[in-house]
């Protein structure tokens, strides 16, 4: 099965967030703001704008007024609107987990229901992330003082353990400010 394109997304939700934007804009904001969590080069990016366009997803603008012709604005249309709703409402699993950082980059205020959604569910997800780690951690090892062999594995496990918790702990302190 292939994977699915996420670089739509991406511009759906940088026209979202930003309003209109030329193709050299949107390098700018990966390169500022999103190479953190996701990358693009510029081969990626211009044929992707232009298959986008094909699909009516984004539209380009006339580029009168701008002083370089070569130029081209985009901005989204109703029907990347509903594209870009449809990926944002999609149920967080572990598979696609790695993509909610994006989803909250591109969330605007914080009064939006699909925050507290996307929070929410990342919340049930990492619960039972940790609930995992901890029940390995209860069967693989002995208490830490103990711990004389597979000392790497129980680092691991730790660092995960930890890693979850501080997570969790984040995802609550930010429902408790909605």
């Amino acid at each position: 099965m292939p994977r699915p394109r996420i670089l739509p997304n991406i511009i759906l939700g940088l026209l979202y967030k930003n309003g209109k934007m030329s193709g050299k804009d949107m390098i700018e904001e990966f390169k500022n703001e999103i190479s953190e969590f996701w990358s693009v080069s510029h081969s990626q990016l211009y044929p992707e704008l232009q298959r986008m366009t094909d699909e009516e997803r984004i539209s380009r603008l006339s580029n009168e007024g701008f002083s370089d012709s070569k130029i081209v604005i985009y901005e989204i249309t109703d029907s990347g609107l509903y594209m870009l709703a449809k990926w944002f409402e999609e149920t967080i699993t572990e598979k696609n987990d790695n993509l909610t950082p994006l989803k909250l980059y591109f969330i605007p205020k914080a009064s939006s229901p699909i925050l507290e959604n996307i929070l929410k569910q990342e919340q049930e997800l990492h619960k039972n992330k940790l609930s995992h780690l901890k029940e390995r951690q209860s069967l693989l090892m002995p208490p830490q003082g103990h711990i004389t062999e597979q000392y790497g594995h129980y680092l691991i496990l730790d660092q995960a353990l930890n890693r979850e918790i501080h997570y969790l702990e984040w995802i609550n302190n930010q429902l408790s400010k909605l």
